[in-house]
């Protein structure tokens, strides 16, 4: 059964740009609930909260539950819009969710024994084409994370994502292949050139002394 996280909010009567910054003044972020089709609910949001949620990391796959005191809403956090200068969240939106109407999220992917990978061990490094992998899957299964073992892997050896653990329920929303979750490269080797032989000097000017040019040839006498 999958876990929601309750977060507290109030209730927004009216909708508008007068209002959100109104809403702004009062040290709230003014917020949205939408989908499921039903019509939008407008609340606000303290500041710290969305912080809080946004310093944690993947968020956009938590499960929220959101308390007015009137009504609780089961949600996704989907986005956040920020100020331009001061980069405070000015705006958030959430995906209301209902029982049976799978959604779309993005799930983080873990990776599992760096330290005894073959590959890495040798000297390879980890490349990892995917942090996390878009799913569609029923808002009561949302996995916190999917698993890679990095473990056997062998340099050239990559992860797909019939290899990750934790899929179960969930379907990816690329269908038209096993695509690469991450790879362990060879190391990549630095060939040392020799340096390059100085340039030849340039020949020096002739000593003092030498042979003085040879005279101009003189001029014949104009004829009479």
């Amino acid at each position: 059964m999958a876990t929601f996280e309750t977060i507290t909010a109030e209730d927004r009567a009216r909708a508008g740009k007068g209002v959100a910054r109104a809403t702004r003044r009062d040290g709230k972020v003014p917020a949205v609930i939408y989908g499921a089709k039903q019509e939008p609910s407008l609340i606000a949001l303290d500041p710290r909260i969305v912080l809080r949620e946004l310093k944690r990391g993947g968020w956009r796959s938590r499960l929220y539950e959101i308390d007015t005191g009137k009504t609780k809403t089961r949600a996704l956090m989907r986005d956040v819009q920020f100020h331009p200068v001061t980069d405070r969240p000015e705006h958030v939106d959430f995906q209301r969710l209902a029982a049976g109407e799978k959604v779309r999220v993005a799930v983080q992917v873990t990776f599992l024994n760096e330290a005894i990978s073959v590959g890495l061990k040798r000297g390879g490094m980890l490349n990892v084409v995917r942090h996390a992998v878009e799913v569609l899957c029923d808002p009561d299964s949302i996995p916190d994370h999917f698993e890679a073992d990095l473990g056997p892997l062998d340099i050239n050896d990559n992860i797909r994502w019939h290899d990750l653990k934790g899929t179960e329920g969930a379907r990816p929303t690329i269908i038209d292949r096993d695509f690469v979750v991450a790879t362990v490269a060879a190391p990549t080797v630095i060939a040392e050139t020799a340096p390059e032989p100085a340039q030849a000097a340039t020949a020096p000017a002739p000593a003092k002394g030498g042979p003085a040019k040879a005279a101009a040839p003189a001029k014949p006498a104009a004829k009479k």
